[in-house]
């Protein structure tokens, strides 16, 4: 029986796919150039569309990473406003009140 692992790899917007099994599975720490010799053209997604972690990651230049959680932190800061779906608009659950816009009956 296969499970799918695409519900349990998408952090704050950002689907990591096969890529968040596989960075478990790498040796730390690991600098950006071998990332992205290995990695680089593994696909991430970001709501309805997709982007290469060379992409994402690349600007950033010169980089060392502690751990596969120090990469996920760094995705998804990089990423920004393109993972988290429309702007402005809170889809996330919590209130949405502004201070002093409700009023509770005494």
């Amino acid at each position: 029986m296969t499970t799918d692992q695409n519900d349990d790899s998408r952090e704050q917007g950002v689907e990591l796919g096969p890529l968040d099994d596989e960075l478990d599975d790498e040796e730390y720490p690991i600098d950006l150039e071998t990332l992205l010799e290995r990695y680089g053209d593994r696909e991430l997604g970001l709501g309805d569309d997709t982007v290469t972690l060379r992409t994402v990651v690349e600007p950033q230049g010169e980089a060392t990473y502690e751990s596969a959680d120090d990469v996920r932190q760094n995705v998804i800061g990089m990423v920004s406003d393109e993972a988290i779906g429309r702007k402005n608009y809170s889809d996330r659950g919590g209130s949405t009140d502004v201070e002093g816009d409700s009023e509770e009956s005494a």
